[in-house]
């Protein structure tokens, strides 16, 4: 244990929030919403406003994850305290969601931000074309300058397609949108050796490089009231960010202005990614997805993709195989040899009518507007780089 300590300490530099460029921040139900009343903590929501602000001032693009629905729609419904019904629980988020996206429309309005509600559940996140879908809508309403809310849609979803928790919910949205840096205001302020309710020994530790077995025996049971998380589910939270490139805080949330205490160095537990999480994605189309097509291009096209440049239909000259959108397809090049990999943003019908063709005719050979590329580069990785005299 003394050893991890040392480690965090001494060897490895802290991350700093203001180096964030684009940042996920979840919020439990325990922080916005008074356990007793089931009212929404507005003087706590209107500093966490301002901290959103200047974040965004900075130049950071940040979405927000937010838990709180069904505790502020249970006290309206007259749903006593105590573990909910599926069907309660459904109910009480149906009514708590737009009590809760007027909050935080009304704490970020006078600073001129626009808000813009988001539910998803975890087939939004795992099945691909969804994904896709959730991914161009939250990058797009970034875009537009627009700051994302985004709750588990509690009222469709089954108890067998649940999160069930805000913190993996946060860590799936941070990896959906290549975000650098995810942050989980709880009720305590980071990770201990042991839980520190109950073991005045355990130790706090600022920094974790990597998730071993031994950090993970330090988690705990989640603590009574409205939160559905605990040490537990962070962690797991934290696999799956710093496994997307995406570094991890968990912060002290109870303070006001929650966010700024930790610019300011407040005391926290970092959880290290190995890589970006540009560089994370691109692993995981080049090695982790199955392809089930082929898109052969020409000269022009493959020096364009080594060049790093997205696979526009001009440049590809035959599509073999049955692919849906989202999909992953191999790119060969004038002489068939693989040169690329990614994730195709038609399926294979209409890549068919649109290979070889300009993107501006697009429209007028499928009947929609779609995306000017094919592969977007985001969605795309060489994996053989060919001499442009091939």
């Amino acid at each position: 244990m003394a050893a991890v300590t040392e480690l965090a300490r001494e060897s490895l530099s802290v991350p700093k929030l203001e180096e964030a460029r684009r940042l996920v921040v979840k919020i439990g139900s325990a922080l916005l919403v008074d356990q007793a009343s089931g009212e929404i903590r507005r003087d706590w929501l209107a500093a966490l406003a301002e901290d959103l602000v200047a974040l965004r001032r900075r130049g950071c693009e940040v979405l927000v994850v937010s838990s709180g629905a069904i505790a502020v729609g249970r006290p309206t419904l007259g749903l006593a305290k105590g573990k909910l019904k599926l069907e309660q629980q459904q109910a009480a988020a149906a009514t708590g969601q737009i009590l809760l996206a007027h909050a935080y429309q009304a704490a970020l309005q006078p600073h001129g931000v626009t808000v813009s509600q988001v539910l998803l559940t975890l087939s939004d996140t795992e099945e691909r074309r969804r994904h896709l879908n959730a991914r161009a809508t939250l990058t797009t309403l970034l875009r537009l300058r627009a700051l994302p809310v985004i709750n588990e849609n509690d009222t469709v979803a089954t108890s067998e397609i649940r999160f069930g928790d805000n913190d993996r919910l946060g860590a799936r949205v941070a990896a959906m949108v290549n975000a650098d840096t995810l942050v989980l205001l709880s009720d305590i302020d980071g990770l201990y050796s042991g839980d520190p309710r109950r073991d005045e020994a355990a130790v706090h530790l600022p920094l974790v490089e990597r998730i071993t077995p031994e950090i993970e025996a330090m988690a705990g049971a989640a603590p009574a009231g409205y939160s559905s998380g605990g040490m537990i589910t962070k962690l797991a939270a934290a696999k799956v960010a710093v496994d997307a490139g995406c570094r991890m805080a968990i912060a002290n949330g109870r303070l006001l202005h929650p966010l700024r205490a930790l610019a300011e160095g407040g005391r926290c537990t970092w959880f290290l990614a190995q890589m970006s999480p540009r560089a994370a994605r691109k692993q995981w189309i080049a090695g982790s997805l199955k392809p089930s097509g082929l898109v052969t291009v020409d000269g022009g096209a493959l020096a364009a993709l080594q060049a790093g440049k997205s696979l526009l239909p001009a440049g590809v000259t035959a599509v073999q195989g049955s692919f849906q959108r989202g999909d992953a397809v191999v790119v060969a090049g004038p002489d068939g040899r693989e040169v690329a990999r990614g994730l195709s943003a038609y399926d294979s019908e209409a890549a068919s009518r649109i290979a070889g063709q300009k993107s501006g005719d697009i429209e007028t050979l499928l009947g929609y507007r779609g995306r000017e590329e094919l592969i977007h580069r985001d969605d795309l990785v060489v994996t053989q780089f060919v001499p442009q005299s091939q």
